[in-house]
């Protein structure tokens, strides 16, 4: 009930004013009413603002999805392809390669190295594998922290810079048409897929 309204209106402010002298204890109730609406104008429930939070948690959320699904449109009309190869490799020499996931444990600059990182891997045995990848250039080590990435593990253990190499990291390399610069991309898969994973 709004007092302050109907003390506006004439007729109930003239019953007010007459019951302040007729009904006096009703007059006080009414005064005490039109203190706490000046005093608490708007009530709102205990959950009230968690609820507000919370929705507007949500519409940022779905926002960010939103964005996150807009697909980028990459151009590759100026990107050069290395020609396939003619010869051909039978199945059982291809099956010797032993492809298998990994995940990126820690990676580090080889000190006096300007290309190398040295990566600490999880390749499922429970024993860290350590390989070193030329790609300094284009990825800096922390960058790769937590990714799943495909390492060939069975190559012979090759030393570089005084650190033994346990493998070989893939990556997907191309030229462009108008420069002599090589793009490299290291090949990432899906977090879900777990370490020492075999691919076929």
């Amino acid at each position: 009930m709004d007092v302050q309204k109907l003390k506006k209106r004439p007729r109930v402010s003239k019953y007010i004013e007459s019951g302040k002298a007729h009904f006096p204890r009703v007059y006080k109730d009414i005064q005490e009413l039109a203190y706490q609406s000046k005093k608490f104008p708007t009530m709102k429930s205990l959950g009230s603002d968690k609820q507000e939070n919370k929705a507007a948690k949500s519409n940022s959320t779905e926002n960010c999805d939103q964005i996150a699904t807009v697909e980028e449109k990459i151009d590759f009309s100026n990107v050069k392809i290395e020609p396939l190869f003619e010869e051909t490799v039978d199945f059982d020499t291809f099956s010797k390669s032993d492809f298998r996931a990994v995940k990126v444990k820690e990676c580090v600059a080889v000190p006096k190295s300007k290309k190398l990182l040295q990566f600490t891997l999880d390749d499922g045995t429970g024993v860290d594998r350590t390989i070193l990848s030329g790609i300094h250039a284009y990825y800096e080590p922390e960058e790769l922290v937590g990714k799943t990435l495909i390492a060939i593990t069975n190559l012979p253990p090759r030393a570089m810079m005084g650190i033994e190499s346990c493998g070989m990291l893939l990556s997907a390399v191309n030229n462009l048409k108008d420069s002599e610069d090589e793009e490299l991309h290291l090949l990432m898969v899906d977090n879900h897929i777990p370490a020492g994973a075999k691919l076929y």
